[in-house]
């Protein structure tokens, strides 16, 4: 190999590395490599074809020459016969050359219409022994030289380090997501086991306050008091949405709900700690198979009645049971506090009663000064 071919080469290759290195996908850097595959070879035409889960092998990539002739359709998307010379070089490794497609007997049963207009082939493994990704073809009109061997070692050479870049890169990039995820998962920690619980022990001792110097306040100031309550409540809203975001792998589309009974558990301890004495907490039935909609309903629904217990009951009793039937899922809350004062903020009530209609159930409240209140949030299931 003459010097002038080994600089290109090593200009190539380090290119390439440089791209799939940067890329958050190293998969948007295909294009380039072929671009340079077909410079280096002289070709009118190149191909990266990768293989699928399947093993199926997809042209994922094309370049074209700047004299060439169009291919009678883009090769793009187009899957290979297994039987192909490409397919056989992504699984065994070992590049193919031949001077024509149409009348090699290797290539010629195998040739897309699409490439009908070229002659001179060569192909070669594209990737590492212990990770073949695919492979790398250039093509050359029909009528034009044939590649050289000097040629297809060229291109051997750039397709085995172009995937070793992309193998390199992929480890990269999936380190740095694991990092990224575990430095998620520990900001959420702080944000639901330290804000949140500091911002509801705000929103408590305020209603307490509240209730405390509620005759002595102006109309003015309770109102604005009420405000300041309904902003921490929305703030923690927000915080649980973000922490939910943070810890989900995908936010549009959780694939499991979190462990309900436990993160039910959380809601109980934590209104404990307030309360200065643990609700009884009944749980009965499955609850591992709730759908993750009803399961964020439910959490939901449980913290606002627990809220309402600790801001507004003074009881010193709670018990709070979860039922899952065969068909349903109950969720009750049980105290024997002062009931619901009737001018307190009756947002977090409604909120329980939109989320069991919204999963097609209902939430009824019954509220008494003299014996407490009972909360009752239940919502239907599909037959288990």
């Amino acid at each position: 190999m003459d010097s002038t071919l080994a600089r290109r080469m090593l200009a190539a290759s380090t290119e390439i590395t440089k791209a799939a290195l940067a890329e958050e996908d190293p998969g948007a850097v295909l294009p380039l490599v072929v671009r340079r595959a077909a410079a280096l070879a002289e070709a009118d035409l190149g191909l990266v074809m990768v293989r699928d889960e399947q093993d199926n092998l997809t042209v994922e990539a094309s370049h074209v020459g700047p004299h060439a002739p169009e291919p009678l359709t883009d090769p793009v998307g187009s899957v290979l016969s297994p039987h192909s010379a490409a397919s056989q070089v992504a699984h065994g490794g070992v590049p193919v050359v031949v001077d024509d497609l149409i009348d090699d007997p290797m290539t010629a049963p195998y040739v897309p219409w699409a490439l009908r207009v070229y002659g001179p082939f060569a192909v070669a493994p594209f990737g590492t022994h212990e990770r073949r990704l695919g492979a790398l073809a250039v093509y050359r009109r029909r009528g034009a030289e044939p590649f050289t061997r000097v040629t297809v070692d060229l291109l051997t050479s750039l397709a085995a380090q172009a995937g070793l870049a992309l193998v390199l890169a992929e480890g990269s990039t999936a380190r740095q997501r694991i990092a990224v995820y575990q430095e998620r998962e520990r900001i959420a920690r702080d944000l639901h086991d330290v804000i949140v619980q500091r911002l509801y022990a705000a929103g408590v001792q305020l209603n307490v306050l509240d209730r405390r110097i509620a005759d002595d306040l102006d109309p003015s100031d309770a109102k604005r008091l009420t405000e300041i309550t309904d902003q921490i409540d929305q703030t923690i809203a927000e915080v649980r949405a973000t922490v939910r975001t943070l810890t989900s792998s995908d936010p549009e589309q959780s694939a499991r709900a979190p462990d309900l009974a436990e993160s039910l558990r959380g809601e109980v301890r934590i209104a404990g700690e307030l309360l200065g004495k643990p609700p009884e907490l009944e749980l009965s039935g499955d609850l591992d198979e709730v759908p993750v909609a009803v399961a964020d309903h439910a959490r939901a629904a449980l913290r606002e009645a627990l809220s309402n217990v600790v801001r507004h009951s003074g009881a010193r009793n709670v018990l709070v049971r979860v039922r899952r039937t065969y068909d349903g899922l109950l969720l009750q809350v049980t105290d024997d506090g002062c009931g619901i004062p009737r001018d307190v903020t009756r947002r977090g009530l409604r909120n329980m009663a939109e989320r069991a209609t919204a999963a097609g159930g209902s939430c009824t409240i019954d509220s008494s000064p003299d014996s407490g209140s009972t909360v009752t949030w239940q919502v239907p299931l599909a037959a288990s």
